[in-house]
């Protein structure tokens, strides 16, 4: 007997003061100590200030979006597995190798960031004249021993690095906010260091987007929260607050921080013979530094101090989060499987971390970081931008089928002025560093590469992947050919359903998708998705027999957990210009809805829909039309003109309000094609108007006026905070007539559903 397979999974033991410690912790690195300088320097006193406070505000819209999007997919892959979901395999892949790289790269610069200020505070008191190596080597060694440190530290396991990095950035978080509420009380004590703000901002507004640019690096790091996933305590209520909370305390002691340093050299102190901003400025990178240590006493050991804190816990958080996106890469089979390995003793990605630790050794010794640290930070406002992105596109495309921690406000607002934000600042960005815009678009070519020659045939499905079980050889089709797509659920039902079809297909002379979507029980495995294919099959042979010898015919059997989303996904890719489905039996109606599947077909497809309720290619020559709004109009009288008889009567309800709306003479005017079915078949069409009192009777007149006809067209309208819907179901199951549901898209729902 076979011995059971064990599955080695990630351990849960941090809880949320562990990973906001760690997004804070990631976020408080090199990046404010080199950024605040620079921006006194190229936009002045106030510009600087405002730096980090709209950068903190950019960072929180973000923020919102990760933590919606991790509250509903709880898993260490952050970005990677958002993409993943939102645009499949090759977006995903691309967003894991750049988060992977940007991480591994702040990592080295973080370790570097250690080094020269360790060594420089060092060798300012005389500690090594004994070291016979040059500074700069010396820089790169010690870069490699802390950077070894922490990565063994990522080995041991979660809980000790939670517990290291806590630590670590619980110390430098209280030296930051000591810096700054020192600066706050000195300003409010001597009132004239306000007078370092003037002027406020003398290069001019402009200049704040280069700023924001190059110091957004120093809000990166709460994407880390999202690698937490899979060891986090309550992973849905946890790591959003982790998120938000991170985001609000740094962005706080960024301000402060800037704050402190612009008014802590006095104007006339010795040494100052220009304006503050200036002098702060001219030191660069260095003007933090410079500038807190005339702000207290031991100015320079204290902020000695607060860069080993920030650099050590910002080193560890990149660590963590490197090697998570590696798990991830290789768990799905994106990468080699090897790097999904798990330790047996300590429960963590051993060679995930080593291959981590990998890329930060090589860059610290042998690559100059400065350029390549800015293609990171371009990296991170494209993973950023994606997120913003993945966040709309999933909230549109799979809400129904995720179960959410936490939903933000305002929705789609704050990720769209995100994504404007992102793309504005990684554009500028290229003022700071052209190499970097050459550096970051080389390294996605090199993983386009890889996903091509490995990722692409190895990734391992995913719950949310829609996949192709069986398709027919494409069939050529005519540029501009209209197309059909119909929707086939089951053998007993199809032929009927498709008869109806036909004549629209004729009339239209068009191209015919078949679509069959297997239905597999949640506790099947993906693999097994095949074994449930045979019914569909059956179904789509039968129509394909019935059809092929009149019409050009293709079909496709896929899989999708999500049947609507595999629908909707199958119109977009095929470019289907109607949608034909069948009218949902025997479900529970809840309120006015069709059910879970229908209605979010006819919600988000991007393109006129049918509905059929048992329409065949009965001889009709009486029909009842009622559009229910001027949208539907157009489309549910050229249904009604293509599935009547000749010589058929056509009536058609409508409100005194939408009388303008319902001219039969102006449509056939501006629709050629139209006019000419309807003389040909010479169709009579007549208008029956009802006062606005008889909108609270419409299901009894409706259903009255229907027992007179062969066939009931009805307009499908949105009724508000409700589905879409003309007619409750209950009252649609009671006509015993055959029922054709309309809905008809509009040119801006067309667009944004083919864009979402």
């Amino acid at each position: 007997m076979e011995d059971p397979v064990i599955k080695s999974e990630l351990s849960r033991e941090l809880n949320l003061f562990h990973i906001t410690m760690m997004g804070l912790g990631m976020m408080i690195g090199a990046g404010v100590f080199l950024g605040i300088g620079n921006s006194i320097n190229i936009v002045g006193p106030g510009g600087a200030v405002l730096t980090f406070a709209l950068n903190g505000l950019i960072a929180m819209f973000t923020a919102m979006s990760y933590a919606e999007l991790s509250s509903a997919i709880p898993r260490a892959g952050g970005a990677y597995n958002f993409a993943r979901i939102g645009f499949g395999k090759g977006t995903s892949f691309i967003a894991g190798w750049m988060e992977w790289f940007a991480s591994s790269v702040a990592g080295s610069v973080y370790a570097h960031t250690f080094s020269i200020y360790t060594l420089r505070y060092f060798e300012g008191i005389g500690l090594l004249s004994w070291v016979p190596f040059s500074m700069e080597f010396s820089v790169k060694i010690v870069s490699v021993i802390i950077a070894g440190v922490f990565l063994y530290i990522n080995f041991k396991g979660a809980q000790e690095t939670g517990k290291f990095g806590a630590f670590f950035t619980m110390g430098q978080t209280l030296f930051m906010i000591a810096i700054g509420v020192t600066g706050v009380v000195v300003a409010i004590t001597d009132p004239v260091r306000f007078s370092n703000f003037k002027p406020f901002m003398p290069n001019g507004w402009t200049k704040i987007l280069v700023t924001m640019g190059f110091t957004y690096v120093a809000f990166e790091g709460f994407e880390v929260i999202s690698q937490a996933g899979d060891e986090t305590i309550r992973p849905r209520q946890n790591l959003p607050k982790a998120m938000l909370l991170s985001v609000f305390i740094v962005t706080i002691t960024y301000i402060m921080v800037t704050f402190a340093s612009i008014v802590s050299v006095k104007p006339g102190m010795p040494g100052v013979t220009e304006p503050i901003w200036k002098w702060i400025g001219s030191h660069r990178e260095r003007g933090f530094g410079e500038a807190v240590s005339h702000l207290l006493p031991m100015g320079n050991i204290l902020l000695t101090m607060a860069v080993i804190f920030a650099s050590t816990s910002a080193l560890n958080a990149t660590i963590y989060s490197a090697s998570r996106v590696a798990y991830a890469l290789g768990r799905d089979n994106m990468l080699p499987p090897f790097f999904s390995k798990i330790s047996e003793k300590t429960k963590t990605p051993y060679i995930a971390i080593a291959s981590t630790g990998t890329i930060i050794v090589l860059i610290a010794l042998f690559l100059p970081t400065v350029h390549i640290a800015s293609s990171a930070s371009i990296m991170f406002l494209f993973l950023f931008l994606l997120v913003n992105i993945c966040v709309i596109k999933i909230r549109w495309n799979l809400s129904d089928e995720l179960i959410y921690g936490y939903v933000m406000p305002l929705f789609p607002l704050f990720p769209i002025i995100a994504i404007i934000m992102q793309l504005t600042l990684s554009v500028w960005l290229i003022h700071m560093s052209l190499i970097a815009w050459i550096i970051a678009p080389l390294w996605i070519l090199i993983g386009f590469f890889l996903f091509q020659v490995y990722a692409k045939a190895h990734a391992k499905p995913s719950p949310h992947d829609i996949q192709i079980l069986e398709e027919s050889e494409a069939v050529p089709i005519e540029e501009g050919k209209y197309k059909i797509m119909v929707a086939l659920s089951n053998p007993d039902s199809a032929i009927p359903m498709v008869r109806a079809t036909y004549k629209i297909c004729s009339s239209k002379n068009a191209h015919v998708e078949l679509l069959h979507m297997v239905q597999v029980p949640d506790q099947v495995p993906l693999s097994d998705a095949h074994l449930y294919l045979l019914k569909g099959k059956e179904a789509i042979i039968e129509v394909m027999l019935y059809l092929t010898p009149v019409l050009p015919v293709s079909s496709t059997i896929r899989y999708c957990r999500s049947i609507s989303r595999g629908i909707i996904n199958a119109v977009k890719e095929k470019k289907i210009d109607l949608l034909i489905i069948g009218y949902p039996g025997n479900i529970s109606h809840h309120g006015w809805g069709f059910g879970n599947t229908v209605d979010t077909v006819i919600e988000k497809a991007p393109v006129n829909t049918l509905i059929f309720k048992n329409v065949s290619d009965y001889k009709y020559r009486k029909l009842l039309v009622i559009p229910g709004d001027g949208g539907n109009f157009h489309l549910s009288i050229e249904i009604a003109s293509i599935l009547a008889e000749n010589r058929a009567d056509i009536d058609i309800v409508y409100f005194e309000k939408n009388r303008r709306d319902f001219e039969i003479n102006r449509l056939r005017t501006v629709n050629n094609e139209l006019d000419s079915l309807i003389r040909k078949k010479n169709l009579k069409f007549k208008m029956n108007v009802l006062e606005e009192s008889d909108k609270k009777n419409l299901n009894t007149i409706i259903i009255g006026k229907s027992g007179w006809y062969g066939l009931v067209i009805l307009g499908l309208i949105r009724r508000q905070n409700k589905s879409w819907d003309f007619l409750s179901k209950k009252y649609i199951d009671i006509i015993d007539k055959p029922v054709v549901l309309v809905r008809a898209t509009s040119r801006i729902h067309n667009i944004l559903g083919n864009i979402l």
